[in-house]
């Protein structure tokens, strides 16, 4: 062999010698806020229990600028929660203010606003108001629904970026994007896909109880279906772009589809309500190939109802 080749092939063979082998990809862990048998709680990286505190069932939740959070507490009322000190340290009663004296009101969702206002959903009354931390009325809208119910009027709501709000109409099975004088302005109602409506609240039921939705940054909308068992992206024309079904995610059952959350890396967070044992709460997936990449498996320590949660580790869309 040419002596010149020679030393270009041991060169060559020293080199590979010492690359290092490809690292594996880092697990995929979350730190998580959650609602279940009657506890709220944060969950570590590691699945730990990091912090709880007594707490009933929740519909929604939001982390504040000062680190405390903003939940439902009861049917009809919110409160903020100091979460290092334990302590409740603001509520507002939908019950008993601003004209709803007497009346049947349940309050499934709300978004903290700037300056400390509050959107708040008033499902019965059909209504979206905005009041300061005194509790004052700022700003309502009324909102469109076939026949009003407390319980069914609104699940999730939130504020998008045209200063709209998008409101999932649990009763009517429809999505409503709302202008601040409560003009609809777009609407999508949840398809069947050909099927009849089954009763119950677990995998075996079947219906188009939505309960959440998100504007995503390419305009389309993602919603997350209830007890349609799916989540499904919709164009500005109301087409489906993408969508996700109950059985489509290997050895996971979809049950009622709640909380969506969109992370920096493009990847979904869904909540999985009702499953029962052996499936997932929450389920990050990358939309692109339908691949799971975490799930947390909360069924043992917190129930079968688990209808709300958020990330504490980094921000995103929810």
């Amino acid at each position: 062999m040419n002596p010149l080749l020679k030393s270009l092939s041991v060169c060559a063979l020293f080199a590979a010698a010492c690359q290092s082998p490809p690292r594996a990809p880092e697990p995929v862990t979350h730190r998580v806020l959650l609602q279940g048998n009657d506890r709220l709680a944060v969950l570590d990286r590691t699945g730990a229990m990091e912090w709880e505190m007594p707490w009933g069932g929740i519909h929604d939740v939001h982390r504040l600028p000062n680190g405390n959070v903003l939940v439902q507490q009861g049917s009809n009322r919110l409160a903020e929660i100091d979460l290092s000190q334990k302590q409740i340290v603001w509520t507002y009663a939908s019950d008993t203010q601003n004209g709803n004296q007497g009346k049947h009101v349940e309050v499934h969702s709300f978004v903290p606003l700037e300056g400390g206002r509050v959107l708040i959903a008033e499902s019965g009354p059909s209504r979206l108001i905005e009041i300061d931390r005194a509790g004052k009325l700022l700003h309502e809208q009324p909102l469109a629904v076939k026949q009003s119910d407390a319980h069914r009027d609104t699940r999730l709501v939130r504020k998008l970026a045209n200063g709209n709000v998008l409101v999932c109409h649990e009763g009517d099975g429809c999505v409503r994007e709302y202008d601040r004088k409560g003009t609809v302005v777009w609407e999508f109602a949840v398809p069947m896909f050909g099927r009849e409506p089954k009763g119950g609240h677990g995998p075996e039921a079947f219906g188009n109880q939505v309960f959440g939705a998100l504007r995503l940054d390419n305009g389309n909308t993602l919603i997350a279906t209830g007890n349609g068992h799916s989540v499904l992206e919709v164009n500005a024309e109301g087409h489906l772009v993408w969508e996700l079904h109950q059985k489509d995610l290997p050895g996971i059952v979809l049950a009622w589809v709640t909380t969506l959350e969109v992370l920096p890396n493009g990847h979904y967070v869904v909540g999985n309500c009702h499953a029962g044992p052996g499936q997932p709460v929450l389920i990050e997936i990358d939309p692109k190939t339908k691949r799971v990449v975490w799930q947390l498996d909360g069924y043992e320590r917190f129930g079968n109802s688990v209808s709300n949660s958020m990330l504490l580790d980094e921000p995103s869309l929810r």
